[in-house]
């Protein structure tokens, strides 16, 4: 028995990198295994069976094995190096065949370009070890870590076409890949970054950052460039499982919300390959209802509903009570409740559940569960441990996910209607189909502080600054004309002087685009031109660019000051309705929107459906409340005429409607809510109109500078808010007389009454 070891396989070399599978293989084991060696009888060779090994590794192993030649010749055109040997799932992944004996290495034409460019990337970090240590005589210059760098790739397999990611590492034998002579240009490249022998550390910083010298090293380091030989093991592990896990994580946890359609299918899709599951499904409760949602795949998803007390002993509520994930093996076996035989019905025999508690109390189990995901298969047996195990890390990324969406839904929602949109969020981010999110039986409060003459502000602002530029231009024309004495330039000075003299007159809506216009393509394109031929063109050019504002690229003096005083009206006026916002929102939670332009208006929503405790009083002290709100606006607005030189006025008008709208959510357009049925349309055209309305009677427009408008339209409205004026008028808020009268018909809409009232100073 001495020499037994000498007739078996070193299973340490074989599983050793470092060459021990090159010199092992080349041995046929069969051949050797049972002829009699010495100290053994015939009897014991018959009694011990072969052992296969090769045939082991080459048909069996579930590892990516193929041992590649190297045999280049300084100057010799470049081939693909062959592979001596390829164990069967390699071949399979790769799609190569065997021809003669011969594997041609053409695997490399089934990777992506990104993939073949990393692979050559490894490939080449062994070459270069070779060449390192043939130019400095030294060995492990480049690192092991480096050298043994995993890289995965995608492959088809050529079997069944599913995707598969590989994790592959080259090795090669210590000396086992050799140069022996290295071609001029190359050895020029090497010197080029080291004079002399470079330290390991050094080699790796040139790997990592490549420098212009590494990188001409790189590009020389090519097949044709030295002579070398030896064989270089590819080695690989299919982490198919670990990347999809990867990947569906980071979907869940990216900063793009998973409520949207596209993501929510990778995912799904991801989760079904991932635990190679034939369907999926979603389950959730809400006030005592379950509701199982199936068929994820599908545009239309399946649907079914259950009482939760319905629910008790199954899976569900394990995994819920528990809060850990459940696997049931045979559903046949384990179906205690109408909702599994309905699952078990469809076809499913293996289920995967995935709790996700958060909140919502389900009956009477103490668990809180927002939603529970779950895989299902077809075949009994399907999960085991290790894919409970995936599932449990999930968990934080699928809640997080969860949190994410949640988040983003109603981030900047305004706090009186965040919790629908909470509860909304909550229910997307298990992929559940979107529920309209609707208040209704709510009531309407608007109104509008309304900058009067702001249009022909800006317009006398466009004026200025378009004359200015005109005169700057012509001023250019002039001194060129000077000099250049051209009959063309003769006539844009006269073209410039008739533009100007139109602009003296006024400026039309299409002026600010076309007159510059106009500037850039006939006038500033002749610039370079004039300032050659005279000096005093030069300084005018130079005189004209001075004044152009860079962000505008034109002249934009008058109209900076009209931003400026636009933005500092807007600012007093909302700053001045935040500060009544905190005495509205106590006297009942209500939804408010503000938007500023030339002014500002509000739309306020407010009832049960906003405030379960909402009662009728919070109603009409919301409504004192407005207009004193509005009032205040007007009175901060007193000063705005002193403190700028302009024309412009503020008007304010409160719309009244005692009747109820109902409001909806609606993804498509940009405001929050939009009034919902036919009913409320009247109230959307009355608000887009009525700023403009004039008095049937007189023709002069209902609202005034310095004037609260009230607008409504039926007597009981009326004696509301005629109260309330007499409030504010007790209060010193407005004055005591009441202008009324009937607001001309507008589109669509008649029959609209207004009264005005005086506001007093502070």
């Amino acid at each position: 028995m001495a020499n037994e070891s000498s007739r078996c396989i070193d299973t340490d070399r074989i599983a050793a990198p470092e060459g021990g599978l090159l010199i092992d293989l080349s041995y046929n084991l069969g051949d050797r295994a049972g002829n009699g060696q010495e100290g053994e009888t015939p009897d014991r060779a018959i009694a011990r069976p072969t052992l296969p090994w090769l045939d082991l590794i080459q048909h069996y192993s579930h590892l990516v094995m193929a041992v590649v030649d190297v045999a280049t010749e300084i100057s010799t055109p470049t081939q693909a190096h062959p592979v001596l040997f390829a164990n069967q799932y390699f071949c399979r992944l790769t799609g190569i065949q065997s021809e003669g004996g011969h594997l041609d290495l053409s695997f490399f034409d089934r990777l992506s370009a990104a993939d073949q460019k990393a692979l050559r990337e490894r490939f080449r970090r062994h070459f270069l070890s070779a060449v390192l240590r043939h130019a400095y005589g030294a060995a492990d210059l480049v690192s092991q870590r480096l050298l043994h760098e995993p890289l995965v790739v995608s492959l088809a397999d050529s079997e069944t076409g599913q995707g598969r990611k590989i994790e592959l590492r080259l090795r090669t034998a210590e000396g086992g890949l050799q140069v022996t002579a290295i071609a001029p240009s190359l050895q020029a490249a090497l010197a080029a970054c080291w004079a002399t022998a470079p330290s390991r550390e050094q080699v790796a910083t040139q790997l990592l950052s490549k420098d212009p010298a590494f990188r001409h090293l790189l590009a020389a380091l090519k097949p044709g460039q030295y002579t070398a030989s030896g064989q270089i093991l590819i080695e690989g592990i299919d982490v198919t499982e670990r990347e999809t896990s990867k990947a569906l994580i980071e979907l869940l946890v990216g900063h793009e919300s998973v409520l949207g359609t596209r993501r929510f299918e990778q995912a799904n899709g991801l989760m079904k390959e991932l635990f190679s599951a034939d369907e999926s499904f979603l389950l959730s409760a809400e006030n005592n209802r379950a509701q199982l949602f199936s068929s994820l795949d599908q545009a239309d998803w399946h649907t079914e509903t259950y009482a939760v007390e319905d629910l008790q002993g199954s899976a569900f509520l394990r995994a819920t009570e528990r809060q850990e994930v459940v696997n049931v093996p045979d559903l046949s076996l384990d179906c205690a409740t109408q909702c599994e035989r309905d699952m078990l019905d469809q076809g499913m025999r293996s289920l995967l559940l995935i709790p996700l508690v958060m909140r919502t109390v389900l009956g009477d189990s103490k668990a809180q569960m927002v939603g529970l995901v779950g895989l299902a298969s077809a075949q009994p047996y399907a999960f085991d441990q290790a894919d409970r195990s995936r599932a449990t890390t999930l968990i934080p990324a699928l809640t997080t996910a969860m949190r994410h969406s949640v988040q983003d839904r109603f981030t900047n929602i305004h706090p009186a209607v965040r919790w629908r949109f909470e509860q909304e969020a909550e229910r997307l981010s298990l992929g559940l189909p979107p529920a309209p999110i609707v208040f209704e039986n709510v009531y309407p409060l608007y109104g509008i502080s309304d900058i009067r003459g702001s249009s022909d502000e800006r317009n006398r602002a466009i004026q200025k600054d378009l004359l200015t530029q005109f005169r700057l231009a012509l001023a250019v024309v002039e001194a060129a004309n000077q000099s250049v004495n051209n009959a063309l330039v003769q006539q844009l000075g006269w073209d410039l002087a008739d533009h100007i003299t139109t602009l003296e007159g006024g400026v039309t809506v299409d002026s600010e685009v076309t007159l510059l216009r106009y500037l850039q393509s006939e006038v500033e394109g002749h610039f370079a031109y004039f300032a050659q031929r005279s000096q005093e063109a030069e300084a005018a050019i130079a005189q004209y660019r001075a004044a152009i504002d860079p962000e505008h690229s034109c002249v934009y003096a008058a109209r900076a000051v009209y931003d400026e005083t636009i933005g500092h009206i807007n600012g007093l006026l909302r700053d001045t309705w935040n500060q009544w916002q905190q005495s509205m929102q106590a006297i009942t939670p209500h939804y408010c929107d503000l938007e500023a332009t030339d002014g500002i208006d509000h739309m306020i929503y407010t009832g049960q459906a906003i405030d379960p405790k909402f009662t009728n009083f919070q109603l009409k002290a919301l409504r004192y409340e407005q207009l004193r709100a509005v009032c205040d606006c007007a009175r901060k607005a007193f000063s705005l005429k002193a403190a700028y030189d302009t024309d412009m006025t503020i008007t304010h008008l409160v719309l009244v409607q005692a009747f109820t709208v109902d409001i909806c959510h609606d993804e498509t357009t940009e405001r929050l809510f939009d009034v919902r049925g036919t009913r409320d349309t009247r109230y959307e055209i009355v608000k887009k109109r009525i700023d403009k309305a004039c008095d049937a009677e007189k023709g002069d427009r209902i609202t005034q500078p310095g004037m609260l408008t009230v607008v409504y339209s039926t007597s009981e409205e009326w004696q509301e808010y005629e109260r309330y004026l007499r409030y504010l008028h007790r209060e010193g808020i407005v004055a005591s007389d009441i202008e009324q009268g009937v607001v001309e018909p507008l589109q669509g809409v008649n029959g609209l009454k207004f009264a005005r009232v005086r506001v007093n100073p502070e």
